[in-house]
């Protein structure tokens, strides 16, 4: 797996500079794909202007049709598997510290409720819902050929606008429940968080309910009203997205990822793959041609 570090390394595979934090794709054709998983270390929106695409997410297979997008947060593991003749697309880029310049509230983009299978989302759009999506982007088009004294802020607006609209296609698609109060919510967003900065040393839902200061029954409750999936399933998939990684990488040898991820053993880590990958950490490496 290749895994990006940044805007600019991924669109270089694409032929493309870019020196920015954010991105707006013509939507031309791409005459090449990567072939192997990457994991995105930025935010994304890509939506079907033509024919359709199968992509491989998080290990989940899906195709986007005409008018269906996918939107998607750091650390989600993409790769590109089958594509139309006659597929087009409109790629939007952007990194979470360009757009969340100068706003105080950093779970801003997380309370829009975008992410439904964790890090992404991906929904089919009629063609009343596409049409302002389609207006945005050739207006954030318009507004990155040219250099002004608020370009950036007026760039950065456009973004929130389409995100906004995109939560509204999500929250249309019944997003959102009457159980899920604010509060819930809010320690949900924070239990994601933890997870995140914390997964190569904390597995256990103790932990995280600890520093929480909430009971695990009471985690367990929040995060299966927001997700469906109980935390010990979070912890689970976001540890395998490090798997992932560092599988990809061959500097890397079985022994040490294990040791890495914090496994008593090769055996346990290699079980733990086996159990979500349905193959083991060599033949996962010998799949992808990773030496």
């Amino acid at each position: 797996m290749k895994s990006y570090e940044n805007l600019k390394e991924t669109l270089a595979f694409y032929g493309v500079n870019c020196n920015e934090p954010y991105y707006i794709s013509s939507g031309n054709s791409i005459l090449k794909f990567p072939k192997k998983s990457f994991r995105i270390d930025f935010y994304a929106f890509c939506i079907c202007l033509a024919g359709n695409i199968e992509l491989e997410i998080d290990n989940n297979t899906y195709n986007i049709n005409q008018n269906g997008f996918l939107i998607s947060a750091p650390s989600t593991i993409i790769k590109f598997k089958k594509v139309s003749k006659d597929f087009r697309m409109k790629l939007l880029f952007f990194s979470k510290d360009f757009l969340l310049k100068n706003i105080a509230n950093p779970f801003i983009i997380d309370k829009m409720n975008l992410f439904r299978y964790g890090s992404y989302n991906i929904l089919e759009a009629d063609i009343q819902q596409a049409v302002p999506l389609y207006a945005f982007l050739d207006y954030l088009q318009i507004k990155t050929s040219v250099k002004g004294k608020f370009t950036e802020e007026i760039i950065r607006t456009i973004i929130f606008n389409l995100l906004l609209e995109i939560a509204e296609i999500v929250s249309l698609e019944g997003g959102d429940s009457k159980e899920n109060k604010k509060k819930k919510k809010e320690l949900f967003l924070k239990f994601d968080e933890l997870v995140k900065e914390n997964i190569l040393l904390y597995k256990d839902v103790g932990f995280y309910a600890k520093q929480l200061c909430i009971s695990d029954k009471y985690l367990i409750e929040v995060v299966k009203k927001a997700t469906g999936k109980t935390p010990h399933q979070i912890i689970d998939e976001a540890l395998l997205k490090e798997a992932y990684v560092m599988l990809g990488n061959p500097g890397y040898s079985i022994t040490q990822i294990a040791d890495l991820l914090q496994f008593s053993s090769v055996s346990a880590f290699g079980r733990f793959f086996k159990k979500y990958a349905s193959i083991s950490p060599t033949e996962y490496r010998r799949q992808q041609n990773i030496s």
